[in-house]
């Protein structure tokens, strides 16, 4: 069952890049490259309606567990969550797939923090990209902006502060087999029917490994006060990039977005009213025509 489950991301990998085993998942083999992150508390299950979708547009495509993730290397240290080492993952990872097969183009396409790890990629220009897909995170600087100035957002934010305290974050949240972080997917998503059972069972698996917890609460403790500190994100994105924003995010005012065009050249703005956060799996149709038309 939990190969069918996987069988839409591709072939299971182990790469090495930046010191750390990424385990991801292959399919597709065109020139050009797509790399998938997912966010938090996620895994690149969260990715299986948009992999097909690239594969069939002729991408070579990957789909990685990021550092702390699934079955790639969790080391325990707070710091090996930096945001300099996170967004460093993502050039070896585009290093190590050019060096396989030499490609033409990357497109990066990413949700939640994973997403905040594309836009400084992006942002610091630590690649050449050809296109940047992101779902539901609003630019750096957007989201500094209203956690300052907006008290809903600061609201809204209240678990990132939560997150700060030691040991207990990780205890609460991934106890019970790592039920608390199923139950928060799904009573957050928007489609519960695209969230059952034996997906769900997924994610709580990966809460619950040893460290596992520990290390994805580790990018709030780490990587999330490098993005609040950093002064090189205002530099303006040239790659063309497509935003798809779920409106009923519980983690996010879409008065986030405000802004944008600011930080990014060309910036295509997909607005999904009935979907929530987890956008790419609680509309894969309306996503994927979005990205079908925007890689067109």
């Amino acid at each position: 069952m939990t190969d069918d489950l996987f069988a839409p991301l591709g072939q299971r990998r182990i790469v090495s890049a930046n010191g750390i085993d990424f385990e991801l998942w292959e399919s597709g083999g065109g020139e050009k490259f797509a790399l998938f992150l997912h966010g938090f508390p996620e895994h690149a299950i969260s990715w299986r309606f948009q992999a097909p979708l690239l594969a069939s547009l002729g991408y070579r495509v990957w789909v990685v567990n990021q550092r702390g993730y699934g079955g790639t290397t969790t080391p325990a240290e707070k710091s090996a969550y930096s945001l300099k080492n996170l967004t460093e993952d993502v050039g070896a990872l585009i290093d190590a797939a050019h060096a396989e097969k030499p490609s033409t183009s990357t497109t990066l396409i990413a949700h939640d923090w994973g997403a905040l790890v594309a836009w400084t990629f992006a942002a610091r220009r630590m690649r050449p990209l050809e296109k940047l897909i992101i779902c539901n995170v609003p630019h750096p600087l957007c989201f500094r902006r209203e956690y300052q100035r907006n008290p809903k957002q600061k609201k809204k934010s209240w678990y990132t502060r939560f997150f700060q305290i030691p040991w207990l974050p990780e205890t609460l949240l991934g106890r019970k087999g790592g039920a608390p972080i199923a139950k928060m997917l799904r009573d957050t998503s928007a489609n519960r029917a695209n969230f059952p059972r034996e997906i769900l069972s997924i994610y709580a698996a990966n809460a619950a490994r040893p460290g596992g917890m520990r290390a994805m609460i580790n990018w709030y403790r780490s990587a999330m006060n490098d993005l609040m500190a950093a002064t090189d994100l205002g530099q303006k994105i040239e790659v063309p990039t497509l935003i798809c924003w779920g409106e009923k995010d519980v983690a996010l005012e879409v008065s986030t977005l405000e802004g944008t065009d600011q930080y990014v050249r060309d910036v295509r703005i997909v607005r999904l009213p009935k979907a929530s956060h987890w956008v790419q799996q609680d509309a894969p149709d309306e996503v994927n025509a979005a990205i079908r038309e925007f890689l067109a």
